[in-house]
């Protein structure tokens, strides 16, 4: 059976106080129920307050995937607006502190900061998930396998988290550093087949680590629930044509996998070791660093690699109809990630973190 290849986007948006610009919770406000009824199972609440989730339906290409993200962009805002709230879409608030922030009251949540405690409650991050429909299961953990390998170069491009605790930390992508120290996190190791992945999650599930595969939160990983496959590593990125441009870079990549196997051929396995030093550099460095290019065993420029990457996925693009989207890479790579445009308006405002987050609103809003 050959694979849809739909898609399914999820951002997670910061909702802040217009006046303070820092972080405010929504719980207080109606604005979650409301947004329930406009927008029914596409939003919900994450472990903390002031963090709203939204989610697209099941797209089945990239110009659907557009019109839900931009509606669900255009929607959540105005409802932030009506609850005297502002929407921002950045993977760390550069200066809220983790300890003020409120935990939503739902049982799931307070089990996650029973279990993990102080490594839950500081979780306070925003991230971009992007599924692919691939229906197969056992083809499923091939495109996971082979994948892990551009993970770092996806998130170098979506890097959009420079700040933590009013400190410029030096990190392009800092929220993957907060979020490593959940258990289960990363680039996984590869799997053999889709039962070893299988006899993995059900040994956990037997000796209580987990009670389902939704707790590994792995950088990829196949849905426990749905067909796909799902990219867990970026950062929400600023603007939502960032997020569409990313979407469908992940697409193309599975697409490009699967055919191929088609073929008879794979692409090469790493060790998650030298894929873990890529994924340091990429959220250390984002697109200014350079990658190690294990074939040729050398350091890469990031942006040298990703128009070598864009040329590899190329035959994809026209088929999956996506060729103004990928563009959208090329336009990062020209204008720099979120995390370099906030850093310029940082260095710009003198250190003004306030300008900072007036920005990344103004971004958010961009081309909607």
């Amino acid at each position: 059976m050959r694979p849809s290849f739909s898609l399914g986007i999820e951002e997670e948006y910061q909702t802040i106080d217009p006046v303070t610009r820092d972080l405010r919770s929504h719980i207080q406000t109606e604005m979650l129920a409301q947004g329930k009824m406009r927008l029914q199972e596409r939003v919900k609440a994450e472990m903390h307050t002031s963090v709203v989730e939204v989610g697209t339906r099941i797209c089945r290409n990239i110009d659907e995937a557009r019109e839900d993200v931009y509606e669900l962009r255009r929607e959540m805002i105005k409802l932030a607006r009506e609850h005297d709230l502002e929407l921002v879409a950045g993977a760390t608030h550069p200066f809220a502190d983790w300890r003020t922030q409120e935990i939503y009251p739902d049982p799931r949540y307070h089990q996650v900061v029973k279990d993990l405690q102080l490594v839950a409650r500081s979780n306070l991050i925003f991230g971009l998930h992007v599924h692919v429909g691939i229906e197969d299961r056992e083809e499923a953990i091939r495109v996971m396998n082979a994948m892990r390998y551009f993970l770092p170069h996806i998130m170098a491009l979506s890097t959009n988290s420079p700040f933590w605790l009013g400190l410029n930390t030096g990190y392009k992508g800092y929220r993957a550093k907060v979020f490593e120290n959940f258990p289960r996190t990363g680039i996984p190791d590869a799997f053999s087949s889709y039962s070893e992945f299988e006899n993995y999650v059900s040994l956990l599930v037997r000796t209580n680590c987990i009670d389902n595969a939704k707790k590994i939160w792995w950088d990829i990983r196949p849905h426990p629930f749905f067909n796909t496959v799902e990219v867990r590593a970026c950062d929400i990125p600023l603007r939502a044509e960032e997020t569409i441009a990313i979407a469908a870079l992940i697409q193309a990549t599975a697409f490009y996998l699967c055919k191929l196997h088609e073929r008879n051929q794979d692409f090469r396995h790493y060790a998650r070791p030298l894929l873990m030093e890529n994924k340091f550099r990429a959220v250390r460095y984002g697109l200014d660093g350079c990658l190690i290019d294990f074939g040729k065993q050398q350091e890469v420029p990031e942006r040298d690699l990703i128009e070598e990457y864009l040329a590899m996925i190329d035959p994809a693009v026209d088929e999956l109809g996506s060729r103004e989207a990928i563009e959208g890479i090329r336009k990062i790579m020209k204008t720099g990630t979120g995390a370099d445009r906030q850093l310029k308006v940082f260095e710009e405002s003198k250190g003004d973190l306030k300008a900072v987050v007036d920005y990344m609103a103004e971004e958010t809003r961009a081309g909607l």
